[in-house]
C-alpha cells in the first residue's frame, strides 16, 4: 500500500518535470528551434489546430525556421497566428513557404525570459510539493486507519521527502541550464 502511494507520487512528480521540460523548450533562446512553435494555435477552416498539425517545420539556417503548410490555403492563417502569438516574430511568406528569421535577443529580453523561466521552475516546485502533500495525507490516513504502523509511516515520510528533494533539485537544474542557455550570446 505504501509502495503504491510512493509509485503514484513519483509518477506525478515525473509528470511535473516533463511538463517543465516541454515549457522550457518553447522559450526562445536566439537559435532557431521547431519547438518554439509548439504552442502556436491556428484558426483554420473554423477550428483551432496546432501549427505542427498543419505544416512541416524545418531549420534551414541556425537563425531561421521554414514552415511549409500541407495545404497552401493555410498560409495566411498561419501567418496571422504567428503575428498574434507572444513570440514577437514577423513571418515572411512567398505563398508556399513561411520563413521566420530569429533575431538575436536583446539583453532586456534575455533578462525577461530568465525571469519567466524562474517563475516556471517555481511553479514546477510547487506542483512537486503538492504531490508530496497529497501522498503524505494518504499516508496519514493509512496510519489513522491502523493499516500501517507509526514506524512505517515515518519511514515512508522520509522516503517521500527524499523523492521530493530529488525532483525539486531536478527542476532547479533544468531551470539553471535554460537560464544559462538564454543568457549566452
Amino acid at each position: 500500500m505504501v509502495n503504491d502511494i510512493m509509485d503514484d507520487a513519483e509518477l506525478r512528480m515525473m509528470g511535473a518535470i516533463s511538463a517543465l521540460e516541454g515549457d522550457l523548450n518553447s522559450y526562445r533562446t536566439g537559435r532557431a528551434s521547431p519547438t518554439l512553435l509548439d504552442r502556436i494555435v491556428v484558426h483554420f477552416y473554423g477550428t483551432d489546430m496546432r501549427l505542427v498539425e498543419l505544416a512541416s517545420i524545418s531549420v534551414p539556417e541556425p537563425q531561421q525556421l521554414a514552415i511549409k503548410p500541407y495545404d497552401q490555403n493555410a498560409v495566411s492563417a498561419i501567418e496571422r497566428a504567428i503575428l498574434t502569438s507572444d513570440l514577437g516574430l514577423n513571418p515572411n511568406s512567398d505563398g508556399k513557404i513561411i520563413r521566420l528569421n530569429i533575431p538575436p535577443l536583446t539583453e532586456e529580453r534575455r533578462r525577461d525570459l530568465s525571469r519567466q523561466v524562474s517563475h516556471r521552475v517555481e511553479e514546477a516546485r510547487v506542483a512537486i510539493r503538492n504531490v508530496r502533500r497529497d501522498a503524505l495525507n494518504h499516508l496519514r490516513q493509512l496510519q489513522k486507519d491502523k493499516e500501517i504502523s507509526e514506524d512505517e509511516f515515518y519511514l515512508a515520510q522520509d522516503r517521500l521527502q527524499e523523492l521530493t528533494d530529488r525532483y525539486v533539485e531536478d527542476a532547479d537544474s533544468h531551470g539553471k541550464a535554460k537560464e544559462q542557455e538564454i543568457m549566452t550570446i
